[in-house]
C-alpha cells in the first residue's frame, strides 16, 4: 500500500476511532459522577445553563474523554502511519482544534480550560505515538 494512502487510512481512523472512545466516556460518565440537581447535560444549553453549579469532580469525566478518546485515535494513528509520531501529533492536533471549539461554544471555568488544553491532546497524543512506535 503507498505510504500517503496508509497515513490518509490511519488519520480517519484515529479520529473516528478516538471520537467514539470520547464520545462513550461521556455517555456513561453522568452515570458515575450524578450532574448537579436539574442540570441537562445532553444540551448545549443544559450546559451553559448548569455551569456555574458544577464542582471539580464533575469535570473529571471529561478530561478523561478527552485524554483518554486522543490517546486511543492517537495510537491507531501511529500503528498504521509510516511517519509515527508525526501522525499521532496530527490526531492530537484535530482533538484539540475540537476541544478549543467546545470551550468557545461552552465556556467552562479557566482552571480546566487550561488543564484540558495543555494536558488532554499533544501531551497525550505524543506519548501515545512513543508506545506505538
Amino acid at each position: 500500500m503507498p505510504p500517503i494512502l496508509r497515513n490518509i487510512i490511519a488519520i480517519i481512523a484515529g479520529i473516528v476511532f478516538g471520537s467514539l472512545v470520547n464520545g462513550a466516556i461521556i455517555m456513561v460518565s453522568g452515570n458515575i459522577i450524578a450532574p448537579p440537581a436539574g442540570v441537562d447535560l445532553t444540551t448545549e444549553e443544559g450546559l451553559k445553563a448548569g455551569m456555574y453549579l458544577m464542582e471539580p469532580k464533575h469535570f473529571i469525566f471529561p478530561f478523561l474523554a478527552h485524554a483518554i478518546g486522543t490517546f486511543v485515535g492517537a495510537y491507531i494513528a501511529a500503528r498504521i502511519a509510516t511517519k509515527k509520531i508525526i501522525l499521532a501529533m496530527v490526531i492530537g492536533a484535530v482533538f484539540l482544534t475540537g476541544g478549543i471549539w467546545m470551550i468557545v461554544i461552552v465556556p467552562s471555568p479557566i482552571w480546566f480550560t487550561i488543564v484540558d488544553l495543555a494536558g488532554a491532546y499533544l501531551p497525550v497524543a505524543y506519548f501515545a505515538g512513543r508506545i506505538a512506535k
